[in-house]
Order: structure tokens, then sequence, then C-alpha cells
């Protein structure tokens, strides 16, 4: 995954987390949209409406950056 400096992350509009509130997950690239569906789930502090709002900017960042998301939904994540 590429890093984000400190500044460059300070500088992040809140509409590049899938978390804005929280300034959780970024979604700058292709694999920090990965990055944010691996990690979505230890993501504490938010309930479900924050969770689907930011289910909704990960799969908007997922077809922007060509990453193929087999969930429909955040709740399917980690079940086989």
């Amino acid at each position: 995954m590429s890093k984000l400096s400190d500044d460059k992350r300070d500088d992040l509009d809140d509409g590049k987390f899938a978390f804005p509130k929280e300034r959780k997950e970024p979604l700058e690239d292709a694999s920090h949209v990965r990055n944010a569906i691996a990690r979505f789930n230890q993501v504490k502090g938010v309930n479900d409406d924050e969770r689907d709002a930011a289910w909704k900017r990960i799969k908007a960042a997922a077809k922007k950056y060509d990453v193929e998301v087999s969930e429909k939904s955040w709740r399917e994540i980690g079940k086989d």
C-alpha cells in the first residue's frame, strides 16, 4: 500500500475518507480502498448508519480505482 505522509493525510478533504468524521480509512488510491475494506470492521465508535455511508464511499472509490469488491454489503465482510 502506498504510504500517506502525515502532512498529506492532514491535507485530505473529509470526503476522501470512508469515515470522514473520524478521518479513518483514506480512499486515496486502489491500495487504500483495498485496505479500507480489509480494516472496515476494525473501526470503532461508529454506528450502522455511519457504516452504511462509509460502505457507499468505499464502493464509489472502488469503482473509480477499478477495485473489485465481491461483497454487496459491509455486513458480508469476512463471511465465507
